[in-house]
């Protein structure tokens, strides 16, 4: 099948020009700068006015499944990626239960095969006691081995100091970091049921102070310490805080082997938003302060932070309920990440052209993901179309995860994904998650 975008402002490679795209089959063929009205195709979409972009890749997801499946599950999760223009997702182990054998890692890749709508692939696991395991990988198939140097679910927090360097020392993969400190978390926990008189839950903007910018920064230190005695490939999730932005160095992504991630929640909340959203921007690590933010927002274009994902966390508004300790952590954000991003380049936080490399060049490359993350000849048709004139309201259109609510409800965005082509098949149109689609397995690059 032939397919031809044309008259798309198109958004790629640090480039912004008006052109068309044509596809054969699952591949880009042809980029063109204007159009091509000398050939036919089977298909003809017409994009004038508005702007395509690579489909997100979001490495850094929470879909649920297996275990947690009553607030998301891969299906319902991934038309939501669909929705918000993500055509790729790696999605984390700390399920139930948790991916930490080779097999609950087939099993994971089974369902995806079966129920998703956009291309996928899941992270290992690593705890104290599969370390050797780490080795029977497939580092063709999975992008990375989570560490969580904090609070997690079930066994998964790496607390031996042991463990913790052999992990870096010897896994063949790059290493995707969860970096709080445990320890002072708890000292933090303590000093506040002290002062508080044994109160077993606080209001929820103490929880930036109890998940502190000491517990963070001393927690990343230590990891890329660690990645820098042994030479392992470290990536940090969700940097939160100012003082971490030190730890990381401002040169070309094919030159660093310790990267960082920023996710939307950091990256459009600050505290002074618990006043009046409360819980439902509760996450981990802490939304921070307006400076935190500030420091964020300025390292998307300086070169400190080299990918914004989402850390999408369903739970139910049940689950929300309670305060800077008994409310669930998490959110779901990845049907609106891009044009978060886009909102964000309205304001003058960073300039569009910027937004395809933190949302989709730089993953694929950090990851060596082959043949995605660009509109490129040879590449597969992952592409977003989104309109710079939509000017609409959350809670009025249409929501897909399958918990049923979002932090964005009372945001007018101007910006909205009003089609998303994975694989050259159109997987949503206008409100309309196609059914029978389904991705395929991302597949990478050994960079050994």
């Amino acid at each position: 099948m032939r397919t031809i975008i044309r008259n798309a402002t198109i958004v790629n490679e640090g480039r912004k020009f008006v052109g068309s795209v044509v596809i054969e089959d699952e591949m880009i063929q042809q980029v063109l700068e204007g159009d091509d009205s000398t050939q036919t195709y089977d298909l003809e979409i017409d994009a004038t006015g508005l702007y395509l972009f690579p489909g997100v890749i979001d490495d850094h997801v929470h879909f649920r499944e297996p275990g947690l499946t009553h607030k998301a599950d891969i299906a319902s999760e991934s038309r939501t990626a669909a929705a918000g223009g993500v055509t790729s997702y790696m999605e984390m182990p700390n399920t139930n239960p948790p991916t930490t054998t080779i097999q609950l890692l087939e099993e994971k890749f089974q369902l995806a095969a079966q129920n998703s709508r956009v291309n996928y692939s899941f992270y290992f696991g690593a705890t104290n006691d599969n370390v050797d395991t780490l080795q029977l990988l497939d580092a063709t198939r999975v992008p990375g081995v989570k560490v969580f140097m904090g609070s997690s679910t079930g066994n998964m927090l790496v607390d031996r100091e042991e463990s913790l360097r052999r992990i870096f020392a010897t896994s063949p993969l790059l290493l995707m970091a969860h970096c709080e400190d445990t320890s002072i978390i708890e000292a933090n926990i303590r000093l506040f049921k002290k002062k508080y008189k044994g109160q077993n839950d606080f209001p929820v903007r103490y929880h930036s102070r109890i998940r502190s910018v000491e517990a963070c920064y001393e927690s990343s230190r230590l990891a890329v310490q660690m990645a820098k005695e042994t030479g392992a490939r470290l990536h940090i999730a969700h940097i939160s805080t100012a003082k971490e932005l030190e730890l990381f160095e401002n040169k070309p992504l094919a030159e660093k082997k310790i990267t960082a991630e920023a996710v939307i929640a950091h990256l459009m909340f600050t505290t002074e938003d618990y006043d009046t959203m409360g819980t439902r921007i509760k996450c981990n690590p802490a939304i921070k302060t307006p400076e935190d933010r500030a420091a964020l927002r300025a390292a998307l274009t300086n070169g400190l932070i080299d990918v914004v994902a989402t850390d999408h966390a369903p739970h139910m508004e049940e689950e929300k309920k309670g305060g800077a300790l008994k409310a669930a952590s998490g959110m779901p954000m990845i049907q609106f990440s891009l044009v978060s991003m886009l909102e964000m380049s309205d304001e003058g936080v960073l300039p569009i052209e910027r937004i395809p490399y933190l949302m989709s060049h730089n993953p694929a490359q950090l990851f060596h993901i082959e043949k995605r993350g660009f509109i490129r000849p040879g590449y597969y048709a992952d592409l977003a179309l989104v309109d710079p004139h939509a000017n609409w309201q959350v809670k009025e259109g249409r929501y897909y995860t399958k918990c049923g609510w979002t932090p964005m409800d009372e945001r007018v965005f101007k910006w909205r994904v009003r089609r998303t082509i994975v694989n050259g098949i159109t997987a949503y149109s206008d409100g309309i998650v196609v059914d029978g689609i389904r991705g395929k397995e991302l597949r990478f690059k050994n960079p050994s």
